[in-house]
């Protein structure tokens, strides 16, 4: 079984900061990506960045050049940091974990946690 728990979330003002975790534990053989997706109530989830194991990263215009992804010294950690934010960032914030449970010929991981809320006022 494979856990994965985000933090950092919270409530700060338009042009503040805040980096969030991702924590992926449990039953896992090797984890090929993790992302970060966020939804706001009426909208849909929006892919926000992707870390890859073979280090390539993306990120959706919106947050370019003021989100970073980046992954811990072990593979079970990965961080959002949020600079520059703005009202329009406001969501729930949830990362997903991508890879295999298992050895096989198959990817079989794709686990997500409960979410953590980012709210920014103006």
């Amino acid at each position: 079984q494979v856990r994965v728990v985000e933090s950092g979330g919270g409530s700060v003002q338009a042009g503040g900061s805040l980096s969030l975790s991702c924590e992926i534990s449990g039953s896992i053989f090797t984890i090929n990506a993790v992302r970060w997706h966020r939804q706001a109530p009426g909208k849909q989830r929006e892919l926000v960045a992707q870390s890859t194991s073979g280090g390539s990263t993306y990120y959706a215009d919106s947050v370019k050049g003021r989100f970073t992804i980046s992954r811990g010294d072990l593979q079970n950690m990965v961080y959002l940091h949020m600079n520059n934010l703005k009202p329009e960032d406001t969501a729930g914030y949830y990362c997903n974990a991508l890879g295999y449970a298992h050895p096989g010929a198959r990817p079989d991981l794709d686990s997500w946690g409960q979410g953590t809320q980012v709210t920014v006022s103006s």
